[in-house]
């Protein structure tokens, strides 16, 4: 057990594993990464772990580029396995409003040099075999998108950052973080305490808990999220991209040789992890196969292979994503409180995009400025409201619900347009 560190990042899940491996690789190697449980074990290997490049603002969709192009030299870099398949993306549009928001996408993505563009019902078939075409007005692809093995990317990131010198502490948990007159001063853990000046609140599911410790109220809610992944399918292959379908809110994609499926319903259960215990763990969630039968029952017409009776569930899991009124990540300081950063709102997409913000966080806490402007993922653009618990959890379920939307987030809107 260390007692001094330079930074202190609380949360071994991919949003505070990356962190601490970029810290270490830009060459601050006193750095201390714990977790309550064992590193990637919550919600982080329970994600979906399928990327999507082009966001609703140019700076998420650098990030997302960013984040695909690490995930890409993942091996490379870091000497650590990851299960990765480029194996694209479509996105569908059943609705008019949802064919201009392909349109406003596709035109980002030139921009930005995303080869995203229009494909035709018959290139989409030829890519999707279990796609039919029934009731979509328009669909995009994007080649260069992927998907990975989700258990991977946050033990990846612990163990490349013990190699190059962080103290990785399992089922250490953060019970007190102690302020001084220049900020941050300790961190307090059941085996005792570790002095530092920096501490990174990246606990996902348990990061208000963290963060009032210190008196910080952190505007997020956990939210439960599922998928399902069936046994093996005739003709599904690692080729076979990822599928979305805008208004339902749903996303498909092959698993070790089935078909896996998730999506966002409109009234997904919420969780207080201060009232849950200090016990609990993700593998302890509730989980209701029903929202997805709900949910795949909602694509029956394009995807009518979930409606036969002998198509058989392997694993049904779930994880507990934070969720943000604007679903949008928050990364960055907390002001009026030196020495205290936020990595957290995953907003379910959390893992995919982990290897850009952590770099991103680990750039700014070195250098004492960002890379680039990341204002608008900063915790500074809900200071002008400060919204009870029983509206932020309204509107959190509202981004939620409207996750595939463009500019989801409710019926929140941020200052200075920044939505």
């Amino acid at each position: 057990m260390t007692d001094q560190a330079d930074v202190v990042v609380i949360g071994a899940g991919s949003f505070g594993s990356s962190t601490a491996y970029h810290l270490a690789k830009l060459g601050m190697r006193n750095v201390v990464l714990l977790d309550r449980f064992e590193p990637g074990s919550q919600t982080s290997p329970r994600a979906a772990g399928l990327t999507s490049q082009v966001r609703s603002t140019d700076t998420l969709t650098r990030l997302a580029k960013r984040s695909v192009e690490k995930l890409e030299c993942f091996q490379d870099e870091l000497g650590q396995p990851l299960r990765f398949a480029r194996s694209g993306a479509l996105k569908i549009a059943r609705t008019p409003e949802h064919v201009e928001q392909l349109q406003r996408e596709v035109a980002r993505a030139k921009t930005l040099n995303v080869p995203l563009d229009f494909v035709s019902p018959a290139e989409a078939r030829e890519l999707c075999p279990v796609l039919e075409v029934r009731g979509i007005l328009a669909m995009t692809f994007n080649p260069t998108d992927c998907n990975v093995e989700p258990s991977q990317v946050p033990v990846g990131y612990a163990r490349a950052a013990e190699e190059l010198g962080v103290t990785v502490l399992a089922n250490t948990p953060a019970t007190g973080l102690v302020l001084g007159s220049n900020g941050v001063e300790k961190v307090v853990t059941p085996q005792g305490e570790i002095r530092t000046e920096q501490v990174v609140d990246a606990a996902g599911a348990w990061v208000r808990v963290v963060a009032e410790l210190m008196g910080a109220r952190v505007p997020v809610v956990p939210t439960r999220h599922q998928l399902f992944i069936t046994e093996p399918v005739d003709g599904i292959t690692p080729a076979m991209p990822i599928a979305r379908v805008i208004d339902a809110n749903v996303y498909i994609r092959h698993e070790r040789g089935g078909l896996m499926l998730g999506g966002y319903e409109a009234n997904p259960k919420q969780y207080d992890l201060a009232a849950l215990g200090p016990n609990f763990q993700i593998s302890d969630l509730d989980l209701d196969i029903d929202v997805l039968r709900s949910l795949a029952k909602s694509v029956e017409d394009q995807f009518p292979i979930f409606q036969d009776p002998d198509l058989k569930i392997a694993e049904h899991r779930g994880g507990l994503p934070t969720m943000t009124i604007d679903d949008r990540y928050i990364l960055g300081p907390v002001p009026g409180v030196r020495g205290f950063w936020l990595l957290t709102g995953c907003c379910v997409g959390g893992l995919s995009i982990s290897p850009g913000l952590g770099e991103a966080l680990a750039q700014w806490i070195v250098a004492g400025t960002p890379p680039m402007d990341l204002s608008e993922i900063g915790i500074q653009r809900f200071a002008d409201r400060e919204l009870p618990e029983d509206e932020l959890r309204v509107l959190c379920r509202e981004a939620y619900a409207n996750h595939y939307a463009a500019n989801g987030g409710g019926g929140w809107t941020a200052p200075s347009g920044r939505r």
